[in-house]
């Protein structure tokens, strides 16, 4: 209000200058007796009282609204004993007068000697126009060497610019004129390996022709897939051996001394496998189902699904206020109508997350809608601890990969709180100023833990010091709802502003943001291993990303069986996503209660 206020008391200044048409000469040009006592300012349309005092009409009238004496000596006075003062009014007008003819142009005093019919020869016009000509030359020469200067440097600066990439371009050639060569020789050495096996192979076969088959197919296929995404995979290649060239440098070594093959860039070799690994899947593919539920229950959706610390097991919980423990062998080769759980733990609300102790496997925690944190025993189906100390909705727990008593929690109480399962109560508290949607350990340490948060930020904290984040990752324009590490330096994130990213937590550097799928609302699940990265879409589709490719690389639909009329298919979601360790299966579910394994195929 206070800084309303003021402003308010700028804008009246402001105005009265510009609806006075008569510039007024500074306050220290005039004697004290032209200013007025109220307002010390030159008085304007001036008053005089019957005591002897000058002011402005509009001063004196406003002060004798509220008293009945004069400013300056308190004599008694009304509106009665003001008359204008017409002789102080004269003066002011020739002071304003003098001090115009003072401040104006060149310009202005021959108009208004012109206007007052002073006399002027021809002659003298003729040289007056004559100067006026060559000032205007001079003034238009001056006017078009300046724009010269900045077209000038405009183009030195394009001039660079296109030098910069003209070189970088011959760099880059350079680069692919290299590689190509590698390329080729270590070609024709695996075409003469192959020729040898040939021949050994012919030695031995019935119908020699039957050996040699050219898989022509998938290779086209792998071709077409590579062109899709060529851009991608183009900036990927430059980067990757950029880099090395880079880390050369920094390493003071020559070329030769960072090959790994004859002739073979460790950057190119990079890139060799990313692209292998890009183009070797092209879809996902389902290989078993399971129902969570009753079809078409609100109650059935899936929060959480995550394996247990060798695969074998995996646990499942959402809003049924249940945990369910199956056998990934069983679902794997059972029907999908036989599918029971082995174990099944009851809780008093509503579940949003599940993580597994990678140490003791028969260890998990979950964290609930009423803000309790619980560490389960799977084997006896009890609580080992219970944390109640969070005030809202708890949506994230995560066990510590290094320190297996530990885990960490968030809630939307604004707070991340750390357990040890050794005590009863919080070990550290991280007070922020927005919702927590996610924490998650580093898997290389116990002292570092990075937070998704509704301020659309994933700070990532040092324990040892909680006074402040040690980075603050900044890019997603709404809430970061998961985040997950592929290593211990490259952490990937995801919000309802439909996208992932990727970061680098040791360089602190954003890497790359992945678009293709559709999140703007709900909770759709994350899950990375070394190489890819997946997560639902609200579409009802799975999508999984290659971290080096930001476009999707498969996905796939969830069938929808509409039964008794229903038809809100658009609606559905995918709720919770988990990849099976490093291999190219992956556990899905969605907001029906329908799970999947899914598995990456050419």
């Amino acid at each position: 209000m206070g800084g309303e206020s003021s402003m308010g008391a700028l804008v009246p200044s402001v105005n009265s200058k510009g609806t006075n048409s008569k510039m007024q000469p500074p306050t220290e040009e005039l004697d004290k007796d032209m200013l007025c006592p109220i307002c010390m300012q030159i008085i304007k349309d001036a008053f005089l009282t019957s005591c002897g005092h000058s002011f402005c009409y509009l001063c004196i009238t406003t002060h004798l609204r509220n008293k009945n004496d004069c400013p300056c000596c308190y004599h008694y006075l009304t509106n009665n004993h003001i008359f204008p003062n017409f002789l102080l009014n004269k003066l002011l007008e020739r002071t304003y007068a003098r001090q115009a003819a003072k401040n104006a142009s060149p310009y202005e005093h021959l108009r208004q000697a012109l206007q007052q019919g002073c006399e002027v020869s021809v002659k003298e016009l003729d040289g007056l126009l004559t100067l006026l000509a060559e000032k205007r030359r001079k003034m238009e020469q001056e006017e078009a060497e300046r724009n010269m200067r900045i077209l000038l440097d405009f183009l030195c600066s394009l001039r660079k610019q296109k030098l910069d990439e003209l070189n970088e371009i011959q760099t880059d050639l350079q680069y692919i004129k290299e590689d190509i060569n590698a390329v080729e020789r270590q070609r024709i050495e695996l075409c003469r390996a192959k020729d040898r096996c040939s021949l050994k192979l012919r030695m031995f076969a019935d119908d020699p022709n039957s050996l040699f088959v050219t898989q022509s197919g998938p290779v086209a296929s792998k071709k077409k897939w590579a062109q899709a995404q060529f851009n991608d995979l183009q900036e990927c290649y430059l980067q990757k051996r950029r880099n090395w060239v880079r880390q050369a440098y920094k390493e003071e070594e020559k070329d030769t001394d960072i090959m790994n093959r004859e002739g073979y860039n460790p950057g190119l070799e990079d890139f060799q496998s990313v692209l292998t690994n890009f183009t070797r899947y092209s879809r996902l593919r389902a290989v078993a189902e399971l129902r969570h539920g009753d079809l078409f229950h609100s109650a059935n959706i899936v929060s959480s699904i995550e394996f247990d610390r060798d695969d074998e097991l995996f646990a499942t919980a959402g809003v049924s206020r249940r945990i369910k423990i199956f056998e990934f062998s069983s679902v794997m080769n059972e029907p999908a109508d036989v599918h029971c759980p082995v174990v099944e733990m009851s809780t008093r609300s509503k579940l949003s997350c599940l993580s597994w102790n990678k140490y003791t496997k028969n260890h998990i925690a979950s964290s609930d809608y009423e803000g309790i944190v619980t560490v389960w025993d799977v084997t006896t189906r009890q609580s080992i601890m219970e944390y109640e100390e969070h005030e809202k909705r708890a949506w994230s727990v995560d066990f510590s990969r290094t320190e297996p008593s530990m885990l960490v929690s968030g809630s939307d109480d604004c707070k991340v709180k750390i357990w040890c399962t050794q005590q009863e109560a919080s070990v550290l508290n991280i007070d922020m100023k927005a919702n927590i949607c996610s924490v998650k350990y580093n898997p290389g340490s116990s002292i570092h833990v990075a937070v998704g948060s509704a301020d659309h930020h994933i700070h990532y904290y040092d324990l040892r010091n909680i006074s402040q984040p040690l980075y603050v990752f900044s890019g997603h324009r709404k809430a970061v709802s998961y985040v997950k590490f592929l290593s211990s330096n490259e952490l990937a994130s995801a919000s309802t502003d439909s996208t992932l990213r990727l970061w680098d937590v040791k360089d602190n550097l954003a890497l790359r943001t992945f678009r293709g799928h559709t999140n703007e609302k709900n909770f759709v699940g994350l899950t990375v291993n070394s190489e890819y990265i997946a997560c639902g879409s609200e579409t009802n589709e799975v999508f999984v990303y290659h971290k080096a490719i930001s476009k999707p690389a498969a996905w796939h639909r969830f069938s929808t069986d509409l039964e008794n009329g229903e038809d809100d298919a658009g609606s559905y979601f995918i709720s919770a996503v988990c990849w099976k360790s490093d291999s190219p299966t992956m556990l899905t579910a969605n907001s029906q209660g329908t799970i999947k394994v899914l598995v990456l195929a050419e």
